[in-house]
């Protein structure tokens, strides 16, 4: 003989609103601590660090391969991530560290890296020619070329459509519009850049002996230096400007030929720069 069990109903109370919050707080609070502490180790950095050293961990975010192959004291041991040398915990079997690698072939693998971000700049560049209305109504006076030194841009007069006012350093406005677009290109890589203004052989009528073309040219060079930077390229990218007056003329056959008066853009590559530097330093 079974015996019926008995049917219990169980009443749930709600409470009425939302009762606590849980943990949503504690992961907000979380967030706000990790974003004051990146603050301040900001700011720290910036206080602890001068210009250069700044410089160089900007480019590190830009290009970490190329700063860390480079070595120096600004990236620790390259061979060991953590400084002070013994065994390496994190390294894999069959990794390969940079300071694993002889110096030649360190140089020849950044020489490559760099050779191809300056050929992919060269490619925006053209790309952006061939998209903006502003560049290319100017194509016929941009000659853009790889270099020894490296990507080398030229801005050339045409006969009817000169960069500067004669004689002087004032920029047109179709110049200021050139500037303008290649200013946000020159800032994606982490490459220094070298101005240089020439222009042709007509000379002043004060001869060499007063204001010339060689004042000309490098106040010309200087002039697009601060046409670039007020339209936003990085200041600190500038490494040389030069005025070279008549003496590199594009056209050698016709020296008064407008296209010799042109400004040129160097985006340096790692060598150019560094013989830049030696010449500083042997020049004291």
């Amino acid at each position: 003989m079974s015996v019926e069990q008995p049917i219990i109903i169980k009443r749930v109370k709600k409470v009425a609103g939302h009762g606590h919050h849980g943990g949503a707080w504690k992961i907000a609070y979380a967030d706000f601590v990790t974003a004051m502490m990146a603050f301040f180790l900001l700011m720290w950095l910036l206080g602890v660090t001068d210009e250069e050293q700044r410089r160089g961990i900007a480019e590190y975010f830009e290009n970490p391969l190329r700063v860390a192959m480079q070595g120096g004291d600004s990236v620790g041991e390259r061979s060991v991530p953590v400084p002070g040398g013994g065994d390496d915990f994190r390294r894999q079997e069959g990794e390969v560290f940079a300071g694993d690698l002889p110096p030649h072939v360190l140089q020849e693998m950044l020489a490559e890296q760099e050779a191809v971000e300056l050929d992919e700049l060269k490619e925006r560049i053209e790309e952006a020619i061939d998209l903006s209305d502003t560049l290319s109504r100017y194509r016929d006076q941009l000659l853009i070329e790889m270099t020894d030194e490296g990507l080398r841009i030229q801005i050339i007069d045409l006969e009817n459509r000169p960069m500067f006012e004669s004689g002087s350093p004032k920029l047109q406005g179709h110049t200021i519009n050139i500037l303008d677009e290649l200013a946000q290109l020159l800032n994606t890589v982490g490459n220094r850049v070298s101005i240089t203004g020439h222009t042709d052989a007509a000379p002043f009528a004060g001869g060499d002996a007063g204001y010339s073309n060689w004042e000309l040219s490098n106040d010309r060079a200087n002039a697009a230096r601060r046409q670039l930077v007020t339209s936003g390229m990085d200041p600190n990218k500038i490494m040389r400007i030069v005025g070279l007056a008549s003496t590199v003329p594009l056209d050698a056959e016709d020296p008064l030929n407008p296209m010799n008066r042109r400004v040129s853009i160097l985006v340096l590559n790692r060598a150019a720069e560094q013989a830049i530097r030696d010449d500083g330093i042997t020049g004291d």
